[in-house]
């Protein structure tokens, strides 16, 4: 059949013959696309960059082979399996969308939208992925990378985040996408964005779109989609307590479910003005000393900066109390368990093994000496 002209040819049909010559085809959860894989990458991949995501999913899937293993998991081991890879919210709604496959639909995955779209963490886009990718349902999709492509080619201005903008982006990527090869499809757009269309320096000279869009005809390519309005970012501080017994072990606590580090296990936290000393015997009943002061460790959120003051205490006396607290633990950080730690403290963990260790070869009862 001739070949159609450039002319004539539809967004879709560009988008589709770029991508079977140069679209990306090897990923992990392109082998063997089921939805329980496919949805699992599009969670890791909100908000996170395919090379970042590969081996977490891979190790995912190696412990958790399938959505009613996943739902059996406890949580903490959950956790430890997305230890790094943050925005941790998406590993609890995860867990809790297993749960409600394998109790509502018997650990068969839905295939229809609104009860895909309905599990916590899924909602339109990525349930349109999801069926798009591993069911061949058509649906349109709207992750960053469609937004970016959408908003150029169109010269739609305006931020994304913003109401009227979504459902304009919304209207044009029903009007894009294909009802047939639908799968071909959302991967294409979403690659074209990735590998073609990005944020910046986008590579105009070989997009498929070239001779329609409107930001390249106009040379604003910089200019979709806008940004979000700018915020100065609010800056929070406060101690981290590297509280540590004669075993050579570490007092960790679970935090809220809700909030930063929701689910994960953390050093105990206090604000910069309350006395830590105080606080372990009033709160813990452990009499405790201070060993050193770290400097301050900057970790940036989306919307703030934490700034972490490590002060490190060595337990004189423990209290079983603190045994039998659900929330709290003592952590051999040189043990290897399943615990859901944040980036962060799994940092300050590796800095404190090596200060044990180096005073183990100096104290045979492992106890923490002065250190600055």
């Amino acid at each position: 059949m001739p070949r159609r002209s450039e002319q004539v040819r539809t967004f879709s049909e560009r988008v589709l013959d770029w991508y079977a010559q140069h679209g990306r085809r090897d990923l992990p959860w392109q082998v063997q696309p089921t939805p329980y894989r496919v949805w699992v990458s599009e969670i890791m991949l909100q908000q996170t960059r395919v090379a970042t995501v590969i081996p977490y999913f891979e190790r995912f899937m190696q412990c958790f082979p399938d959505v009613a293993t996943l739902a059996r998991a406890g949580q903490d081991q959950v956790l430890h399996y997305w230890s790094g890879l943050g925005y941790y919210a998406r590993a609890r709604h995860l867990h809790a969308a297993a749960r409600q496959v394998l109790e509502r639909h018997h650990g068969v995955f839905p295939q229809a939208f609104d009860e895909v779209a309905a599990l916590p963490g899924v909602g339109r886009s990525t349930a349109g992925a999801i069926l798009a990718l591993a069911c061949g349902q058509s649906h349109p999709i709207l992750d960053g990378n469609v937004k970016r492509v959408l908003a150029r080619y169109h010269a739609l201005a305006g931020w994304p985040g913003q109401a009227p903008v979504q459902r304009q982006l919304w209207a044009l990527a029903e009007q894009h996408t294909p009802a047939q090869d639908s799968a071909a499809y959302t991967q294409a757009i979403m690659d074209l964005g990735a590998t073609v269309c990005s944020r910046s320096r986008p590579r105009c000279d070989v997009c498929p779109l070239q001779d329609g869009c409107a930001a390249l005809a106009s040379g604003r390519q910089a200019d979709y989609p806008s940004p979000r309005p700018k915020k100065a970012m609010p800056v929070r501080t406060v101690c981290l307590l590297l509280l540590c017994n004669d075993h050579g072990e570490v007092l960790l606590e679970k935090r809220p479910p809700a909030g930063i580090w929701g689910g994960l296990w953390s050093f105990p936290e206090l604000g910069v003005e309350e006395d830590a000393i105080s606080w372990c015997r009033g709160t813990l009943g452990i009499v405790a000393g201070e060993v050193g002061r770290w400097p301050v460790m900057r970790h940036t959120f989306s919307h703030f900066h934490l700034d972490i003051r490590p002060l490190l205490l060595q337990a004189k006396e423990a209290a079983t109390a603190v045994m039998e607290d659900a929330g709290l633990l003592w952590y051999n950080p040189t043990g290897g368990g399943q615990r859901g730690l944040a980036a962060p403290v799994e940092v300050l963990l590796q800095r404190l093994t090596g200060v044990l260790q180096q005073r183990e070869q100096h104290d045979t009862n492992g106890t923490l000496r002065k250190t600055g």
